[in-house]
């Protein structure tokens, strides 16, 4: 019987997380505990739960084959209790962990439901290698509310051309024309995608602020509006410049705080960026029993 379950928060660029260790694979993380943990009422508030786990202990045989490249697995879930594929944010957040924990000593890997992610340390920041990204022919219509300008309390819609990329999860980038057709979208209610993605999507909103820099909001499956989203961040920056190699770097700024986007040789990705810890903690013994 577990009589003792340790919590940390971190964030990165504001993209906020609660992080159970259970390095042995011990501890069942259900969808209500995870909805309960995320709610920002009566639980720790969070866009998302990673749990730390030993690969070699991880459910799903998929990940488990990971484990002679990557010992730690990042099991994600989002706020809503979902399983998600990949977060970049949050393996920067999950790496941080591993770091000051001891449980690596520099540069490491770390597996996840899209495959092994290569870590590597750079003071402050963290950078992922995110793999190539997959951006598709097709194109969805997606629909959003917006405030009507001059009048808060007055809605109306635009609809606009997505792009979809792949990052590993799912992702629609609608490019708008300026920042104040950015400021004014509503995303307390989920765009409409038209065709949705097989497994739903996030969607990325993007204006082009210069040469190699973009301004990003994002509503996140399984979330809603986040401060910012890491996999959306690489996922804007492909589908504004198709084919990286040979790029230079590009700054992606979100409401949070901003990442920088560059490539390997090969093309791969790489997301760089900050990650915090805020808080180390132990759940109470009756909030857990109370959660069921």
């Amino acid at each position: 019987m577990i009589t003792s379950v340790r919590a940390l928060k971190g964030h990165g660029t504001e993209n906020d997380f609660v992080l159970i260790p259970d390095l042995d694979g011990e501890f069942p993380l259900t969808a209500q505990l995870v909805r309960r943990l995320c709610d920002r009422h009566s639980g720790l508030g969070a866009d998302g739960v990673l749990r730390v786990v030993r690969t070699e202990f991880a459910a799903d045989p998929a990940v488990r084959v990971q484990a002679g490249q990557a010992e730690f697995f990042m099991d994600y879930s989002n706020a809503d209790g979902s399983v998600a594929e990949m977060c970049g944010n949050g393996v920067r957040v999950f790496a941080r962990f591993l770091l000051d924990e001891g449980l690596v000593d520099g540069d490491t890997t770390v597996a996840t439901r899209s495959g092994p992610k290569p870590i590597r340390f750079h003071e402050d920041l963290i950078s992922v290698e995110m793999g190539e990204g997959v951006i598709a022919d097709g194109r969805s219509d997606v629909t959003v509310r917006r405030h009507c300008e001059g009048a808060a309390d007055m809605q109306s819609s635009l609809t606009a051309a997505g792009r979809s990329v792949n990052m590993g999860n799912p992702h629609v980038v609608v490019e708008l024309k300026d920042l104040t057709a950015l400021a004014a979208l509503d995303l307390s209610v989920a765009p409409t995608v038209v065709p949705s993605l097989p497994d739903g999507q996030n969607v990325e909103f993007v204006v082009r602020t210069g040469p190699a820099s973009l301004s990003m909001r994002v509503y996140e499956r399984g979330v809603g509006e986040t401060r910012s989203c890491g996999t959306g961040i690489c996922a804007a920056v492909l589908a504004t410049v198709g084919a990286p190699v040979g790029q230079d770097d590009w700054t992606v700024t979100v409401p949070g705080g901003s990442c920088e986007v560059g490539w390997t040789a090969s093309g791969s990705v790489i997301l760089r960026g900050p990650a915090v810890l805020v808080a180390d903690l132990q759940l109470s013994q009756t909030w857990l029993a109370d959660v069921g």
